[in-house]
């Protein structure tokens, strides 16, 4: 019997009315296609939490399976807790757990890592919280190198995390080896890509440099190419992104995570074009 791939949609939290009228539609939207989640981000040092929080509860009370996104940041163990029993009380039964950003200016505190805060939810919870946890396939920025990576990975799941979701990639053969090399190094939980569809070349193209996505060649000349041809360059995006999905359902993928930009489509188009609501 073949196990059922798991689906899930990523928002993050608007700063403004307008940005929080349109994701409830746009979540009401996607909705309707059947993921098994969706999760909200948090701020660096958490500074988007109470967006998040409010997000996160009112989609929960909508009945909708909704995971918060948490890092410890600047904040101290007794705010997190409280946090977390929060969301325990509401019914919230999956966290994404993160080492997160200090926020600027807030000087030379020491970083919690996400391993800390698995084994913190875990001492804390117990077993109540599906707990997901981050993976590069193609290497953390910080990292010192490949093995490295899969070590702090490991690490992660020793404290108790249950599945981890990738940075975004166009490479599958990244994927499939990253896989491989956790495989190798005693990792047994499934690692779920994370899937960013093209809309904004130029914005792509700025954020993938800050966190160490690889955008490869012939996709960046072929978007440059557009120039500022919206259509094509949407067009595009949708063909590349949905036979990057197909070779990695095809290779054993175990499902995928939606980098949304708090957008219908073209996630919606991708998803439709890979039948992910028959799977």
């Amino acid at each position: 019997m073949t196990e059922k791939k798991r689906f899930s949609f990523e928002f993050f939290p608007p700063k403004t009315d307008v940005g929080r009228e349109k994701l409830k539609n746009v979540r009401a939207e996607l909705n309707k296609l059947g993921p098994d989640f969706f999760s909200v981000t948090y701020g660096a040092g958490g500074s988007t939490r109470d967006n998040t929080k409010d997000i996160v509860l009112a989609m929960t009370a909508e009945g909708i399976s909704t995971a918060p996104h948490l890092s410890f940041g600047s904040d101290e163990e007794d705010s997190i807790l409280a946090l977390i029993k929060e969301y325990k009380n509401a019914g919230i039964n999956r966290i994404v757990a993160l080492r997160g950003d200090m926020p600027s200016g807030m000087g030379a505190q020491r970083l919690v890592f996400a391993n800390e805060l698995v084994e913190f939810i875990r001492r804390e919870t117990g077993d109540h919280f599906h707990l997901e946890v981050a993976a590069y396939p193609e290497i953390h920025p910080d990292a010192d190198n490949y093995s490295q990576d899969i070590e702090f990975l490991k690490r992660k799941f020793e404290a108790g995390a249950d599945s981890a979701i990738t940075q975004y990639f166009y490479n599958a053969d990244a994927y499939l080896y990253f896989v491989d090399q956790c495989q190798k190094a005693g990792i047994d939980k499934p690692i779920y890509p994370g899937i960013m569809p093209i809309t904004n070349f130029q914005n792509l193209a700025r954020f993938s440099k800050n966190c160490g996505a690889d955008i490869p060649r012939w996709i960046c000349k072929k978007l440059e190419s557009f120039n500022e041809d919206k259509e094509s360059i949407h067009n595009f995006g949708i063909e590349v992104v949905t036979k990057l999905c197909e070779n990695l359902l095809a290779a054993g993928a175990p499902g995928f995570h939606f980098y949304t930009m708090n957008q219908i489509e073209p996630n919606k188009t991708i998803w439709e074009n890979l039948s992910l609501s028959d799977r």
